[in-house]
């Protein structure tokens, strides 16, 4: 058993009698951690990888140690405003991630699912849950999350906002866009924001969102430039990374820190010898443990996962003039929003754009929209000539990911490819 695993044993076993011990060693854990990534990490993983990495590990240790100047969000919840007021955003999404990351998730899980939530549920609101409902993570200032996709995510964040008098936000989205829609969802980012002026005593600045705004369209425009570079370079990457760019294009986007990022992406793939391998496109989460998936794609000279549907949701220009319609807008056209058709020509163009050898999607357990599309999406996207493999398991919980099944699928696509 390795390192991370004893001290994720560790850790449980002070989890049923002490709950804000166990979290007070998984804040530790994560200052380890962060050292040694920064000061150990793996040097074949690209620099702008492994800050990348550093800088998630510290903002998640900073939500955790400061939940006063913290949000509960859901991955497309508009942060650019939470910015403004000196917020940070931990995600059910990312909490349930660096859970499983020290394997204490099967706790929370079952911790979740004894306490009555239904097995069925995605793992990760079920670990989220349970390590609430323990104690492991503290109340924040605040919760909110949209009506985006994932339809648990309302459940979830009404219960445990509710059990623990979080006060929350939903901010609803409309299936299809008119300007009608745009005014609606405008209407509520005005009505949040009131809100959070009450809970922070301060007051909007619109010029902090303006630049914020800003510097998301730099970074969007470093990072389409970055994957039109992989087509043809080598950029080795991991499970583990592809799921930490959704921090710097989600979490942390238009923050100073998401521009760097990006810009130090698209300069170190100018650097980068030509790739001679595979190059793959993935859709939904990817299961950052899973054994086979990690020997076939962690550090590979032959198969390259270029991108993921889930961090190019959303990459047009933002209309800086006009900040909060720009945001309601955001949401409005994310490519999960609406008829499943809108979403596989949107699939179709992101496919064409970074030139993949072949497309793997990820029923993550509990996932009823990726579960149910799936299989349509493959259909739909034959006119396109490439390759589509369906994998299902659990993007967190080993437990319902058949990694037999898994490396046989794999294997067999990858040898067709």
């Amino acid at each position: 058993m390795d390192l991370v695993h004893r001290y994720g044993e560790w850790i449980k076993n002070k989890l049923p009698d002490n709950p804000k011990a166990a979290g007070r060693y998984i804040r530790l854990g994560l200052v380890l951690e962060s050292f040694a990534k920064k000061h150990l990490g793996d040097k074949n993983v690209p620099a702008p990888y492994r800050d990348l990495n550093v800088l998630a590990l510290n903002g998640m240790r900073h939500t955790l140690e400061h939940p006063e100047t913290a949000a509960w969000t859901n991955l497309f919840t508009p942060v650019e405003i939470l910015q403004t007021f000196g917020l940070s955003c931990l995600s059910i999404e990312m909490m349930g991630s660096f859970l499983a990351g020290f394997t204490v998730e099967d706790w929370c899980i079952d911790q979740a699912e004894a306490a009555g939530i239904a097995p069925t549920l995605c793992s990760y609101h079920k670990c989220f849950i349970g390590a609430v409902e323990n104690g492991l993570i503290l109340k924040p200032k605040c919760a909110v999350t949209t009506s985006i996709v994932c339809d648990a995510n309302l459940q979830t964040f009404r219960y445990t906002a509710a059990s623990n008098g979080v006060p929350m936000t939903l901010l609803d989205i409309p299936n299809t866009y008119s300007k009608d829609g745009v005014h609606y969802v405008v209407t509520q980012l005005k009505a949040w924001i009131s809100s959070l002026e009450d809970l922070t005593h301060q007051h909007f600045d619109e010029a902090k969102l303006k630049a914020a705004l800003e510097r998301e369209n730099a970074s969007f425009a470093a990072y389409a430039h970055f994957l039109d570079l992989t087509r043809t370079r080598t950029y080795p990457s991991t499970l583990t990374l592809q799921m930490f760019i959704l921090y710097a294009s989600h979490l942390i986007i238009g923050s100073p820190e998401a521009l760097a990022f990006f810009k130090a992406l698209e300069a170190d793939a100018k650097t980068r010898p030509v790739f001679h391998g595979k190059r793959l496109f993935w859709l939904h989460v990817l299961p950052f443990y899973q054994p086979s998936l990690k020997a076939a794609f962690n550090l590979s000279q032959k198969y390259q996962i270029q991108a993921t549907d889930m961090n190019l949701d959303y990459n047009k220009p933002l209309d800086v003039d006009h900040p909060l319609e720009a945001l309601a807008e955001k949401m409005m056209q994310n490519i999960f929003v609406g008829p499943l058709t809108r979403r596989i020509d949107a699939e179709r163009d992101l496919i064409k754009g970074t030139g993949a050898d072949g497309v793997i999607a990820f029923n993550h357990w509990g996932c009823k929209q990726m579960a149910g599309g799936a299989a349509l999406m493959k259909n739909a996207l034959k006119d396109t000539g490439v390759p589509f493999l369906i994998l299902d398991g659990d993007g967190i919980d080993p437990r319902n990911s058949p990694d037999g099944q898994i490396k046989t699928r794999l294997e067999a696509f990858l040898e067709m490819l």
